[in-house]
């Protein structure tokens, strides 16, 4: 509306470009400056950000730091500065992004611009430090709305059997929904279950195209597919109101993370329901995820100057040079693990003494979508797989939670193969579905952006870094606080979290319908005993149909119906057959 540009500062890409394409379909000029374009193609958007009426721009916080684009924006007339997911720029945000520090510096070439920062999952520290470093001052307004959403209804399921609750929630809820999970594979393969149980689902990711990603969600926007599973790659900018459920069949690492995600239900006030249903592995993974992230910081600096003996960099030199960077290499040389090199090396790009290309061009990724009992059947009828599938495990861990890095030169060495030969059968086991592997894009380049010192004398700021390890630490602690909590409210435990000390309980999440269960007359076990009597004299059940059955009767939680089916079965009231149906 305002005359000029708006600079809009996000670390995206894929939201950028997202936006960008629905503002111009809507007549609204705009374009952004991301990675992968040409020299040519940036010249023209900053061409067009000068002198072609380009309504919004929008940057990385990274690209602030070229003096290229510098010189552009002294020159552009702008209107507004808007900081997109601005808790980036806190240490104690989920993110934390060194490039956003250096937003402020804005101000200095557009001193009369206002500046808007925006963000959906700031804790009080956060905003705090928001204001603080993006120089707002005491005339600056704080717009701050409860974090209450008062027709959600927040529940927590231990469960062995996700699948199987997945399709009781979709059933009874009914309407359209969201399933988040970790790995691009497992979007694959729940969304075909669905469809086998007659549910329409699609899957969605950000490795499928772009016009694959737009149908999927047009479709799902339009309600003519019920529920997307997808990575969370999924959400940013939807815009649909009618969502009745999202259920996570994988743990978010942090608070802000899920409640991001499941506030994406419900947002035309109607009751809608958020779950999280998580087994010991995903406890396991919480508790090891922080320690993973943030290694001593001795492994860095060694990291650090090994990287500079691997590239032959001499003390005092080395600034501005690029050089082609291979993880595998690097990892043989020094005996190093793939994940534990990229960690380092995220650290390093954070204080500013590296520049990393984006994360899949780095190095290749495996997972393991089956069970451990899968892999071990497959291992025994194809034999001719053991010896890598062995090496794969004895190498690396955490394969069946989440990808994880590895080098196909480690691997080939110690299996005495060819890297080829290694590609190729991880290849065929993807194709097989027994691994998810993501080989890694060639031509990628570390870039040094300052000269080489003594590793003792490289400088890590050792406050924020134990600042960082410390928030990610207690963010993962209240996650499962709140995965493990059996009393108390799961939208005040949210709230809490974001500094609503006062918020009352909502009376909807699976502790507060439990504790006025609990303060009721329990109905007589007996009575669940004679109604599981009466409908297996019928005929036999699978125990999935009889527990949907007694839940859609109201007979009991299916928690409830398991145990007593359990102590029937363990008391011979109740059998199961070879089909693997209950009878009496």
């Amino acid at each position: 509306m305002r005359e000029g540009l708006c600079l809009v500062v996000s670390p995206l890409i894929a939201l950028m470009k997202d936006q960008v394409q629905q503002l111009n379909e809507r007549g609204i000029k705009s374009a952004c400056l991301i990675s992968g374009l040409t020299a040519k193609e940036q010249e023209v958007v900053l061409n067009n950000s000068l002198y072609g009426n380009l309504k919004l721009l929008y940057v990385s916080p990274e690209r602030l730091r070229q003096r290229v684009f510098i010189e552009h924006l002294r020159r552009m007339k702008i209107n507004l500065f808007a900081i997109d997911e601005a808790h980036c720029i806190s240490q104690w945000g989920y993110d934390f992004r060194p490039a956003y520090l250096e937003i402020g510096s804005l101000r200095q070439y557009h001193p009369k611009v206002p500046v808007l920062a925006l963000t959906a999952t700031a804790t009080p520290s956060v905003a705090e430090d928001i204001r603080r470093l993006l120089l707002f001052g005491k005339d600056s307004n704080t717009f701050c709305n409860s974090f209450l959403r008062s027709n959600l209804s927040y529940m927590v399921f231990h469960e062995t059997d996700k699948l199987g609750r997945l399709l009781r929630i979709i059933n009874k809820v009914g309407g359209s929904g969201i399933v988040y999970v970790r790995s691009r594979r497992r979007t694959h393969e729940i969304a075909k279950t669905l469809q086998g149980y007659g549910i329409s689902a699609e899957y969605y990711h950000a490795g499928r195209t772009l016009q694959e990603r737009d149908l999927c969600q047009r479709l799902w926007q339009e309600g003519k597919i019920r529920v997307i599973v997808a990575t969370n790659a999924f959400g940013m900018g939807i815009d649909k109101s009618d969502v009745r459920f999202v259920v996570h069949l994988d743990v978010p690492n942090a608070p802000e993370h899920y409640f991001q995600e499941a506030g994406r239900a419900g947002r035309d006030g109607q009751r809608a329901y958020c779950v999280i249903l998580y087994d010991e592995g995903d406890i396991e993974r919480l508790n090891q995820s922080s320690e993973e992230k943030y290694p001593p910081l001795k492994i860095i600096r060694n990291i650090y100057n090994g990287l500079c003996n691997f590239y032959k960099i001499p003390l005092g030199s080395g600034e501005g040079v690029s050089m082609p960077l291979d993880m595998e290499k690097i990892c043989q040389t020094y005996n190093l693990k793939p994940a534990l090199l990229y960690t380092a090396l995220q650290h390093l790009e954070r204080e500013g003494v590296i520049a990393l290309p984006p994360e899949d061009e780095i190095t290749s990724k495996l997972h393991i979508p089956i069970s451990r009992e899968e892999i071990y059947r497959f291992q025994l009828k194809h034999p001719q797989y053991d010896a890598l599938l062995q090496m794969i495990f004895r190498l690396h861990g955490g394969l069946f939670s989440d990808f994880v890095p590895i080098s196909e030169r480690e691997l080939a060495r110690r299996c005495y193969l060819h890297e080829e030969d290694i590609r190729k059968t991880l290849m065929q086991l993807d194709a097989l579905k027994i691994v998810c592997y993501r080989p890694k894009n060639s031509g990628s380049t570390l870039c040094f952006c300052a000269p080489r010192v003594a590793a003792e004398s490289l400088y890590i700021d050792e406050k924020r870094y134990r600042k960082l390890k410390t928030c990610a630490s207690n963010r993962s602690d209240y996650m499962q606080l709140y995965l493990e909590a059996d009393q108390g409210c799961r939208s005040q435990l949210l709230l809490q979290y974001f500094g609503e000390e006062n918020a009352t309980a909502c009376g909807y999440c699976d502790l507060c319908i439990s504790a006025r269960k609990n303060a009721l007359p329990r109905p007589a076990e007996t009575n669940l005993r004679t109604q599981i009597r009466a409908m297996l004299h019928k005929h036999p059940m699978t125990a999935e149909k009889l527990i949907n059955a007694l839940v859609m009767n109201n007979a009991a939680s299916p928690t409830d119906i398991e145990n007593t089916l359990r102590d029937m079965v363990d008391a011979r009231e109740v059998g199961i057959n070879e089909s693997f149906e209950l009878y009496i």
